[in-house]
């Protein structure tokens, strides 16, 4: 063998080598120094499975838990979250999980919580890779210099302005399923309907309207590919962090990549007509993608640099999973209580009529609704949309008393926090929307940071806030105004978290036309 030859050999070696080192750096001994970390600081969990780690566990529990239903309560962490909850009941508040090779540690502390959320630089988030490329993007997982640069341009289309101007689309939205509903009661008065459907499409309605205005039937389009993508995530939970996952030739991983390559097929045709007529001069760009790309074409202009066409792309899939299901999920949940607790409906209707006599709801009316207000904060505690969030740590970060080293994540428990009886008091479990009668500052027992995290919290806190607060106002405001409604001997209580916290097997209620 000549030299050359010897050459190549060696250098084959030398790389195999230190990918070899790579590999086993990445499955077992990072993992296992991670893991004597959190031991010494006097955190518990399972012992290190190669690889996977907890995530057969995870998957298994996932599954069983959204075959069966729960007994009405409000006490829904165990059913919502059965893995979480389980390996925080086996080894106490001070509990990490394994996704994969990577540890993540509970935080359940709301002071550490706001101060995690503040440092958004030092603690950012890591969303695997099917999540990543093509389910969400966007302002939810840009760092750094483009998240800054892309909220300075996303801003103007949800200022107070905007929203107004929205408000209209909501009210049209909302109008068309109260008339649905008249007709399923027409003949009788009353009758069962599960209203979870028309209000989960009542979700795509409106975003639709709002962030593609005249392009609304390609908005539906994509309002479906997107839900069909997060079932498919969830289809394959326990691979989810196996490296080179989206190679594997399984159904649901084909399934996946035909459905994101349609969907950006059909945005880029949205996108490109928009920027034409806006180029052109023509007709009116008050929707969300409008706003959005007068915002960029003005910051290029001014600053030379601004969003590519994949980013617009990302943020109009982020408008339909932030803006539709969030939104949904706190409607379903609020006509759920409401139709458990028949005094709070009394009480919001007859604050509603008090307000708006027998005119037409209108925007500036919605902030007079206090009763109401209450009520939406109380169903965010009970049944917030984001059940958790995960942060990570990309060098030694300091937090507490720790010094917290590169690769671990941390699971901010929303909803242990918000269910938590030391924080909120001996009702934690009961629907009490008079804890919020002072406002969100003053709605726990304790002193100190409030641990009522909905929307997030610091600088990254959800940007469309007000527009589904608007919309869960609107739509909660014209039902009640049309309707009594009471739960169905069919309701199956089911807050299983899927990417938000939807009712499993639908909301039935019995529906009595009032109007």
């Amino acid at each position: 063998m000549g030299t050359m030859g010897k050459v190549t050999i060696t250098i084959v070696a030398i790389v195999i080598m230190r990918w070899g080192w790579k590999l086993v750096n990445w499955v077992w001994l990072k993992p296992k120094k991670l893991e004597k970390w959190l031991r010494d600081e006097g955190y518990k969990g399972n012992p290190y499975k190669l690889l996977m780690g907890d995530m057969v566990e995870l998957a298994t529990m996932v599954k069983e838990g959204k075959s069966k239903p729960i007994p009405v309560t409000h006490d829904i962490s165990s059913y919502a979250l059965p893995f979480d909850h389980h390996i925080i009941s086996k080894y106490g508040e001070k509990s990490f999980v394994w996704y994969g090779p990577k540890p993540s540690m509970y935080i359940r502390d709301p002071a550490l919580i706001k101060e995690i959320l503040v440092r958004s630089n030092e603690f950012r988030k890591p969303y695997p890779e099917p999540f990543r490329d093509s389910l969400i993007g966007g302002l939810l997982v840009a760092e750094g210099d483009k998240w800054i640069k892309h909220r300075k341009i996303i801003n103007p289309a949800f200022n107070l302005q905007s929203l107004k101007i929205m408000f209209s689309a909501i009210n049209s939205s909302c109008s068309n399923m109260i008339h649905t509903w008249e007709l399923l009661t027409a003949k009788s008065g009353s009758t069962e309907v599960d209203v979870w459907p028309y209000i989960n499409n009542l979700g795509g309605d409106v975003i639709s309207r709002t962030a593609f205005g005249s392009s609304y039937e390609e908005g539906q389009k994509i309002f479906q590919i997107q839900k069909e993508q997060i079932s498919l995530i969830f289809q394959m939970l326990f691979m989810l962090y196996i490296p080179g996952r989206r190679f594997i030739p399984t159904r649901a991983n084909k399934k996946f990549k035909e459905n994101a390559k349609e969907l950006r097929s059909v945005l880029v045709a949205i996108i490109d007509k928009r920027k034409k007529a806006i180029e052109m001069g023509e007709g009116k760009h008050d929707d969300l993608l409008g706003i959005l790309l007068e915002s960029n074409k003005k910051e290029i202009e001014e600053d030379g640099v601004g969003m590519s066409m994949e980013d617009v792309i990302e943020e109009c899939k982020l408008f339909y999973i932030g803006g539709s299901e969030t939104t949904a999920n706190l409607i379903v949940w609020t006509m759920i209580c409401l139709s458990l607790h028949q005094e709070w409906q009394v009480r919001a209707r007859e604050e509603i009529i008090h307000v708006f006599g027998d005119k037409k709801l209108d925007f500036e009316g919605l902030k007079n609704l206090k009763i109401l207000t209450m009520i939406l904060n109380e169903v965010l505690r009970l049944y917030p949309p984001a059940v958790m969030m995960t942060r990570a740590t990309h060098k030694d970060t300091k937090l507490g008393n720790m010094v917290i080293p590169s690769g671990v994540e941390l699971t901010l428990a929303m909803m242990h926090v918000h269910h938590d009886r030391e924080l909120w008091g001996e009702d934690v479990n009961e629907f009490n929307p008079e804890r919020f009668a002072e406002g969100i500052v003053n709605a726990t027992k304790g002193e100190g940071v409030s641990p009522f995290f909905p929307f997030s919290s610091g600088p990254r806190v959800c940007i469309g806030q007000n527009l589904a607060m608007t919309e869960a106002k609107t739509t909660i405001a014209m039902i009640l105004r049309h309707f009594s409604f009471e739960p169905s001997p069919a309701y199956k209580h089911s807050p299983f978290r899927v990417f938000t916290l939807p009712p499993q097997f639908g909301a039935p209620l019995i529906l009595r036309n009032i109007s």
